[in-house]
Formats: C-alpha cells, structure tokens, sequence
C-alpha cells in the first residue's frame, strides 16, 4: 500500500519501533546517485536488546556476489537500512502470501536480475522485544527455507547451488539455536511446535533441552524431599549453582583450617591467584607498554608484556641491586628528569609507599606527554611476612582510587577496573595456586569482594599553561 502511494525517486521502509540514524538518508542516497544502476544499497545497523539494555553493532563487510551471499544468508538483516530506486517496484514488489521474510525474499529475486551494493556506515537501530514478529522462530525458519526453495529453480552455477545448501544449513543451525536459547531462557515450557522445530532440524539441542528439563525436575523434586544432601550434591556436580546450605550445615572442608595452606602467596602452589588478575590487565595494555619503560623493582613485566620498547629502566630503592638505573623511593625521587618515559608499570607497589599521593605525582611528573600510567594494588590480600611486611602500609578499593587518581591525573584519561569474588578472595587467603582454580572460578566479578584493582592513566599529550600553573 506504501509503495502504491508513493511519489519519489528512493524508498525506505521504516517499521514503527525500529530508528533511523541522524545522515541515514543522505549517506544512502550518496550511493545511489553514485551509482545509478544499484537497484538498492544497505548498511550496517545498531541490535538494541530492549529487556536487557545490551547495544551491539552489526557491521558487515560484502565487497561482492551479493546474490550468493544473500542464498548464504540474510546478510543485510533489517529492512530500514536498505534505500531503494522506486523503478525497482514497476518490476518486483514484496509477496504478501508469505507471513514471514518478505523482505529476504525480495532481495533474493531482486540481487538476482540487478546489481546491489552494502556498506558499513551505520544506517538504523533495530529494538528487540517480545513484540517483535521475529519471535515466531518455527515460522521464520520454516519461511526461510521456504523463500531459499523458491530459488532453486533459478540457480546456474555450481557456486550459486552450493551457497542455497549452505543456506539452509545456516538457517537451520541459527533459527534452532535462537529457539534453543530462548526456551531456556523462559519460565514457561514449550510449545509443540517449537519442540517440533528442534526436533526436526537441530536433533542434539532437543535431547540437551529435554535432559535439561529433567534436571529440572529432578532438582524440584530433591528440593522438596531431601533439600540438604541432594542440593549439595548437585551444586558439586555443577547443576545447581545457586545452593546456599543452611544455618550449621555447611561443609568447610579443607577450609576448616586456622592456618593457610601457604604463607608464601601461592607461588609454592603454581602462583599467587592475584597475578591471574595482574597480568591479564598487563596483557590488554601491552600495545601501551612502549618507548622508554620505567618499572619498580625488576623489569619482568616490561621484558613479558612490551612492545616497541627502546629502553627499559627499573627503580629500586636498595642502591646495591646492581640492574637498577634509578635508585630511591618514588615519593621523593627529585633526581629522575621531568617527562622521561613513555610508561610506568607500577605493580603492587603503591600499598608499600606510605606517602602515597606523592609517589602518584611523581609518576605524573616524569612521564612524557601523552605517557600511560598502569597501575595495580591489592585489595583482599594476605600480608607479606618477610621484608615487605615492614612497609605493608595499605590497601585499596576501586572507590578509593576513584578519590585519589584525580588529585594527581585527568579523570577523563583514567579507566579504573576491580576484579574479584567471594571464592577468588578466600582462596587467595589461604594461599591457594593459581594453578588449582579455574578461568570460571577467577572471572565471575563480585564488587564486595575486591582481590585486585587496576588503573590505566594517561598524562594528558598537550596541557594548557593556565592548567600548569
């Protein structure tokens, strides 16, 4: 109805709860009259996920063979995104028999006569909810596969027939995946032609979605007859995650222990569980860890994780370590030139310095413009027993270090990070190895627990002598 209304040279198809993005028109309609014979261009668009306030983008790159990519798969995805020539409809129009892909339909008849082109400039955001038509995954799949039949006729080459049978592959595996998440994801059980849809094209995730289900029930089921010794069975087992025992029933087991099972941080046990944290975020900024270095102590973490590095410096505050180029204590360092060094790696080492906020200025002082700053303290943590618990002075949280860094960097270079949880940090406490726990067991963060915090500042490349001053 639309289009038999309309006047103009281009036509966008706008559905109600979807938007454009501010130049959507224009930077289509530059293609267009660029390219006169395109019968249509698309672009990249933003996936808004309504309920779960997620924004992702969908860029994708088609420099060629649109008519194969698209038997491929929907690659454009969002009508919105697509402007059209008006001539386009004296020839084809959408099919409206068809409850579902409309849209994919009519690419595919139109990529096949006409030349279309796709572009990664972003032209619309796509909002989903539980409103959207698209929720119907047994009737999107089964159009889909529909609309790829109606293609079959027409295909010529051998790489035209090959992409409609990976085609339907990948619509198979998509839809049936999507299905699969979403029944897990909901509290109602279902339907028969969504367990028909799994049934038929995705054998394997309607057994895991079944067996799921029974270890529903029998969960249900021991909660109700035997709560205590089946719950915490099945939390052993990975089942059932959120277990709490209750009042005098839980089981310490080696835990229940005054002393640790190491007072050496863990390095006898395969690493201290905090170096999981610190050389990870060391790892995200190693394309910053160049120039000239300057680290505390030894230079490991320079030699590990730099890259560009033309010299490596290392500050210690014991004259007779023989690789130190620097000697004294950070907080009161008047002999280390202004603006020397490109980076500062200071690890675990601010909670030992007990004029702190000095030491963070001095860090700013001799750090070029433009230098990065990366620092990490401890926050749940034993302390050291040997030389360092002389001078064990504090420990940060990332709130603190939110009031601090500004007294000494622009807030606006800062990026401030806290890892840590429950388990991390009693493990880390009793001395447990790195080696012992897993990924799973360190990644999951809890802001109650803070085992490590990290700072990432940068001196800012240009300051404004009235700043200065």
């Amino acid at each position: 109805m639309g289009i038999a209304h309309s006047k103009g040279q281009f036509l966008v198809f706008l559905d109600a709860d979807d938007w454009l993005l501010p130049n959507a028109l224009i930077t289509n309609l530059h293609y267009l009259r660029q390219n006169p014979a395109l019968a249509f261009v698309s672009g990249g668009y933003n996936d808004v996920f309504v309920a779960a306030g997620v924004v992702k983008q969908t860029i994708r790159e088609i420099p060629a063979n649109h008519y194969v990519r698209l038997l491929e798969e929907n690659y454009i995805s969002m009508l919105a995104t697509v402007m059209w020539q008006r001539w386009v409809f004296d020839v084809f129009t959408f099919d409206p028999g068809l409850r579902g892909c409309e849209d994919y339909e009519l690419y595919l008849r139109v990529a096949r006569v006409y030349p279309v082109a796709h572009h990664t400039q972003l032209i619309a955001t796509y909002r989903h909810h539980d409103a959207n038509s698209s929720g119907n995954i047994p009737l999107m799949l089964s159009t889909a596969l529909a609309v790829l039949d109606r293609q079959i006729p027409h295909l010529q080459s051998a790489s035209e027939k090959q992409a409609c049978v990976h085609g339907r592959v990948y619509w198979k595996k998509y839809y049936a995946t999507a299905l699969y998440r979403k029944l897990r994801a909901s509290a109602t059980p279902a339907t028969q032609a969504e367990i028909a849809t799994l049934l038929e094209h995705q054998p394997p995730l309607a057994l895991r979605y079944f067996l799921e289900m029974r270890a529903s029930m029998i969960k249900q089921l021991i909660k109700k007859y035997a709560p205590e010794f089946g719950l915490r069975l099945l939390h052993q087992t990975g089942i059932y995650k959120a277990y709490l025992p209750s009042v005098r029933q839980v089981a310490l087991g080696d835990f229940a222990r005054s002393r640790p099972f190491s007072t050496e941080f863990g390095y006898d046990r395969g690493g201290p569980i905090d170096r999981y944290y610190i050389e990870n975020f060391l790892q995200r900024e190693a394309g910053t860890i160049r120039g000239r270095v300057l680290e505390i102590g030894d230079n490991e973490y320079t030699v590990r994780f730099g890259q560009g590095v033309t010299q490596s410096d290392i500050l210690h505050i014991d004259a007779s370590n023989p690789r130190a180029t620097f000697v004294g204590d950070l907080s009161d360092a008047p002999h280390i030139p202004d603006a020397l060094f490109d980076c500062i790696i200071l690890t675990q080492t601010l909670h030992l310095i007990y004029e702190y906020k000095q030491a963070l200025t001095t860090c700013y002082r001799i750090l070029k413009p433009g230098g990065v700053l990366l620092i990490t303290v401890p926050g749940i943590t034993p302390i050291d027993r040997g030389e360092w618990g002389k001078t064990w002075y504090w420990s940060f949280t990332d709130a603190a270090l939110r009031r601090l860094l500004p007294e000494s960097f622009p807030e606006e270079t800062m990026v401030i990070n806290s890892y840590g949880n429950v388990f991390a940090a009693s493990a880390f406490l009793y001395g447990m190895g790195v080696s012992e726990v897993t990924p799973d067991q360190l990644d999951f963060y809890d802001s109650q627990f803070q085992v490590i915090n990290t700072v990432k500042a940068v001196k800012p490349a240009s300051i404004d002598k009235k700043t200065a001053s």
